[in-house]
C-alpha cells in the first residue's frame, strides 16, 4: 500500500473564540495499482493547536475580517508553517457568527489565502453534528448498542447531536451557555440574555442587569439551566426545559445511553471548584461555574446515563482539517453540464434496507427523516444544499426504480422549494435511468445531476468538475479528518 503525508488546518471561527490547527495526515492507498488512487486517513498526528483567541468583530453584524487574518498569520508564523506546505483544510464559521452578513465572503476569503479547503457556515444544528464528531460521539456510536449524545456547549448555545449506528439521528439547540449573563469582579450583573427570559420567569428566578447577584443566588441559576438542559436530553421533563431550545424540538423520543460534553464550558468541567463570585465572574461571566454544576450533576449520577470524557472538549468542532481523494463517476450518468463545475456540496447519505425498498411505507418514512435532518444541517438555498447519496440498493427493477425516483422527487420538491439543482450519488450503476426517472418528475424544477460509482462518507464534501469525453465527471472527495486522543 502506497502511502504519503499531507499537513492540514483546521480554523473555527465562533461566536466568542477562533482557533486554529495543524494536523499530519498519514494517507494509505485503498485502492489497487491497476485502478484509480484512493487514499484513506491511517494516522493522524497534531502537530500544532492555537490559543483561543476571541472572535474579532466590527459592531454586532459584522466579522473583522482584517483581524482575522492577523491572527491566522501570527499563528502561521508561531507553527513556523507555509501556505505552500498545507495541502487542505477546512474553515468553518459557527455559532451566532455564522449569521453574520459577511460569514460568507470571510469563510471563502480564508479558504482562498489557505488553499483547497472544505468551507462552510455551520448553524446550530451542523455544528452540533461537527462538534459530535470531533469529541468522538459518532464514533463511539459505531460500537454502541444504543444511542450517545453529545451536547457541545459555548458562550451562547449549547448544540446537541444524538448518534446512533454511527449517525446523526437528531439535533436540538438550547439557549445554554457561559456569556447568558455576565458578571463584573463584585458580582453585579452587566447583561442578561432576553433569549432566556421565559425560562427564567417559568423557574421563578430573578437576574436583572445591575443586579448584585450573591453566588448562591448564581450559583442556584446555574444548577437550575444545567438540569432544565439535561432533563430534556434525557427526556425526563421538556415542558419548562424546553423553553430553553432554539428552533425546532426534538420530534422523537430518544433514549440517552452515554453522554459526552464538548466546548468551553465542558473543558470547565474540569478546571476545579469554584466557591466565589470572584471564581464565578474570572471570565466576565458564569461559564466557570456552569462547567462546575455539570460536573457535580455527573459525579451525583441523578441522571440515568453514562457519562464519559469527550476527546476533545473546545476544540471539538473542527479538529484537523480534509484530505482529499479524486474519483470518476461512472460512464452512464444524467447530467446537464452547463451546471458544472460545482463545489464543496456536503453530503447527506440515504442508507437504505431490503425492509425499506420493498414496503413504500417505510420507504417514504425514511426519505422523511433523512430529508428533515437535511432542512436542519444545511441552509434552504437556491443552490444546492447538500449531494443525495444513496446506498443499499442492489438489484432494482423499473417499478422499483420508479417508486424511489417518486419519493426523491415529491419530498424534495416539496422540503426545498427553492433549490434549482438536485445532486444524487447512486453507489450502484444506476445514475442514468435514476437520473431520467427524476428530471421525468421534475421537469427543470429542479435540475437534476445523478452519478454513480463514486463512494462517499456522511459529513464529507465534494466537488463535481466539468464533464471529460462528455459522459464521465471528475470528482474531488474531502474528507473531514478529526484527530483521535493521543
Amino acid at each position: 500500500m502506497d502511502e504519503q503525508w499531507i499537513q492540514s488546518v483546521g480554523i473555527d471561527v465562533g461566536t466568542s473564540t477562533t482557533k486554529m490547527i495543524v494536523s499530519r495526515l498519514r494517507l494509505g492507498r485503498m485502492s489497487s495499482t491497476f485502478s484509480l488512487p484512493r487514499y484513506q486517513i491511517v494516522e493522524r498526528q497534531l502537530l500544532y493547536a492555537s490559543a483561543v483567541h476571541s472572535t474579532p468583530l466590527l459592531g454586532f453584524d459584522e466579522i473583522d475580517a482584517e483581524g482575522i487574518g492577523e491572527i491566522l498569520r501570527r499563528e502561521y508564523e508561531t507553527a513556523q508553517i507555509s501556505l505552500s506546505s498545507i495541502k487542505s483544510g477546512a474553515v468553518i464559521i459557527t455559532g451566532e457568527t455564522a449569521s453574520k452578513k459577511n460569514a460568507q465572503h470571510i469563510v471563502h476569503l480564508l479558504a482562498e489565502r489557505s488553499g483547497d479547503f472544505v468551507v462552510a457556515t455551520a448553524g446550530a444544528d451542523l455544528e452540533g453534528v461537527l462538534a459530535g464528531k470531533g469529541a468522538g460521539a459518532e464514533k463511539r456510536s459505531q460500537t454502541l448498542q444504543g444511542t450517545i449524545v453529545n451536547v457541545d456547549i459555548g458562550g451562547g448555545t449549547a448544540n446537541a447531536a444524538y448518534f446512533a449506528r454511527g449517525r446523526a439521528i437528531a439535533t436540538v439547540t438550547f439557549h445554554v451557555g457561559g456569556r447568558l449573563v455576565r458578571l463584573d469582579p463584585q458580582g453585579v450583573v452587566q447583561y442578561v440574555s432576553p433569549n432566556i427570559a421565559q425560562w427564567l420567569s417559568a423557574k421563578g428566578l430573578r437576574i436583572q442587569t445591575g443586579q448584585a447577584i450573591g453566588f448562591e443566588q448564581i450559583k442556584e441559576f446555574a444548577e437550575q439551566m444545567a438540569r432544565s438542559m439535561l432533563d430534556y436530553l434525557t427526556g425526563k421533563e421538556r415542558q419548562v426545559s424546553g423553553l430553553l431550545v432554539l428552533g425546532p424540538h426534538l420530534r422523537d423520543a430518544f433514549p440517552v445511553d452515554e453522554l459526552t460534553v464538548s466546548g468551553g464550558v465542558g473543558q470547565l468541567m474540569t478546571a476545579g471548584p469554584v466557591n466565589s463570585i470572584a471564581d464565578v465572574s474570572r471570565y466576565g461571566d458564569f461559564g466557570p461555574l456552569l462547567g462546575y454544576v455539570l460536573q457535580q450533576e455527573r459525579e451525583k449520577g441523578a441522571y440515568p446515563v453514562r457519562w464519559l470524557d469527550p476527546e476533545q472538549t473546545v476544540r471539538a468542532t473542527v479538529i484537523g482539517a480534509g484530505m482529499q481523494s479524486t474519483e470518476i463517476s461512472g460512464s452512464t450518468v444524467h447530467i446537464k453540464p452547463e451546471l458544472l463545475p460545482i463545489k464543496n456540496i456536503p453530503i447527506l447519505k440515504l442508507e437504505l434496507t431490503a425492509e425499506q425498498l420493498t414496503d413504500p411505507g417505510q420507504l417514504h418514512k425514511e426519505v422523511a427523516t433523512v430529508y428533515g435532518m437535511g432542512e436542519r444541517l444545511f441552509e434552504k438555498t437556491a443552490g444546492i444544499p447538500f449531494a443525495l447519496a444513496i446506498s443499499g440498493i442492489g438489484y432494482c427493477s423499473y417499478a422499483l426504480l420508479q417508486t424511489i425516483a417518486q419519493e426523491l422527487a415529491d419530498q424534495y420538491r416539496q422540503a426545498f422549494t427553492e433549490s434549482k439543482t438536485m445532486v444524487v450519488i447512486c453507489e450502484t450503476d444506476m445514475a442514468k435511468a435514476l437520473g431520467q426517472a427524476l428530471a421525468l418528475r421534475c421537469k427543470g424544477a429542479p435540475e437534476i445531476i445523478c452519478i454513480d460509482q463514486v463512494r462517499v462518507e456522511y459529513g464529507d464534501y465534494i466537488d463535481l468538475g466539468e464533464p471529460i469525453s462528455g459522459t464521465i465527471i471528475p470528482v474531488v472527495v474531502k474528507t473531514l479528518a478529526f484527530d483521535e486522543r493521543p
